[in-house]
């Protein structure tokens, strides 16, 4: 298997990222420019017996977080973070009620949610892929969920039959580009994006055959560990993280059992989606990165991606120039980024490389799963550049 080197990458995506046990507080140094300080990392809340993934935070404020359906410690899909710590049901109790067995309707329930994200017109999109513990979609269950956050109830649900969620599917994560009316998601089960019209609530597969949308052949390793299955394989995780950028006009994607990043114009997936050998000729193979799980792309086109390797969280300039954010050791599996007000980046440990299907069927979790944020600083002159100058590596 592909192995890559964890701390040092060429040309201009070098990353330089600090291994000694004290990086809690120690500096990290891309190797282009001075060392700086790396921002605070601060502790929003912790979950002792919720294993979160997604996060979002509304312009007003509001943070949201959900749980997928994993063990049979589940108790509820998604929920509102209070002030002081405390977790809400969201929209109320109802939605989070499906069990495994349950007589509830799953297209009326959250059955397995895997992210949230709001968007700026006041609306929390829940993507639901229905698949408990990984064992594929329940009928009827798999959605896009769209819940209006000055009612607090759910105003639109997208059905996705078993043509856009087939058996083996898990639907990742979700963009929504809000002047279009699209959404845009991963398939990390088979690989694959879904492309969504939102008005008409008709969805389709792209690039399902496209390697880009595929894992690698490399082995991650995870706190030093490699990380395999139940069986000793390594996990064929598709693709998984996903961004926008701020004008729509690019869809960033990278599957996380893999090093390279991949983008695609909208408009080639608007335009040639019954075209797909034109549609594979549009994507751009923008070259190695990290292992990553969750990306955000803010306002500037910096992107930001987890990078599981080195519990930290690294940036991509619109150049492609690869530095590290923040390394911190309570990043244990760093797997979603939300942007909130005043640039606070937000980001969950969900510590997924501790579960038992990683290490021979034991839980070697023994810290709290949480939730955490940084302050991200003031953009610069430097973001002159927008996200169209990447270049294909």
């Amino acid at each position: 298997m592909q192995r890559l080197a964890t701390g040092w990458f060429k040309g201009s995506l070098i990353l330089a990222l600090l291994t000694a046990a004290s990086a809690q507080t120690q500096q990290t140094q891309p190797a282009s420019t001075p060392s700086h300080t790396q921002p605070t990392l601060e502790l929003v809340a912790q979950f002792p017996d919720r294993q979160v993934t997604g996060v979002a935070v509304s312009p007003t404020g509001r943070i949201f977080v959900c749980f997928p359906y994993w063990s049979d410690t589940y108790q509820g899909a998604l929920a509102e973070l209070a002030p002081d710590g405390s977790l809400r049901d969201y929209p109320d109790d109802a939605w989070n009620a499906w069990r495994i067995g349950s007589e509830l309707d799953p297209a009326t329930h959250f059955v397995c949610v895997q992210s949230v994200i709001a968007d700026r017109s006041g609306n929390l999109w829940v993507l639901d892929p229905a698949a408990p513990s990984f064992q594929g979609p329940v009928p009827n269950g798999p959605k896009l969920v769209r819940i209006d956050l000055r009612t607090n109830r759910v105003a639109q649900i997208i059905p996705f039959d078993p043509q856009i969620a087939p058996p083996g599917s898990y639907l990742n994560d979700v963009r929504i580009d809000e002047t279009r009316q699209l959404a845009y998601i991963t398939d990390s089960g088979r690989g694959a994006i879904i492309v969504v019209d939102l008005k008409r609530q008709e969805a389709r597969r792209v690039l399902e055959t496209h390697p880009s949308t595929h894992a690698e052949d490399i082995e991650p390793t995870i706190a030093g560990k490699p990380l395999r299955d139940e069986q000793g394989r390594v996990p064929q995780i598709h693709a998984d993280g996903i961004a926008l950028s701020p004008d729509g006009e690019y869809l960033y994607y990278h599957a996380l059992t893999g090093y390279r990043l991949y983008r695609v114009p909208t408009q080639a997936l608007r335009a040639l989606h019954d075209q797909p050998e034109l549609l594979a000729m549009a994507v751009e193979n923008l070259g190695p990165d990290v292992v990553c799980d969750g990306m955000l792309m803010d306002e500037q086109g910096d992107l930001y991606l987890t990078a599981l390797e080195h519990h930290a969280i690294a940036k991509r300039s619109p150049r492609g120039e690869l530095t590290a954010v923040v390394q911190d050791p309570r990043l244990r599996w760093p797997d979603t980024l939300a942007l909130g007000p005043d640039r606070w980046l937000y980001v969950t440990v969900s510590q997924i490389h501790l579960m038992p299907r990683f290490n021979e069927g034991r839980d070697r979790v023994t810290e709290p799963w949480a939730l955490y944020r940084l302050k991200l600083p003031a953009p610069t002159a430097s973001h002159a550049t927008r996200p169209s100058s990447d270049a294909p590596r």
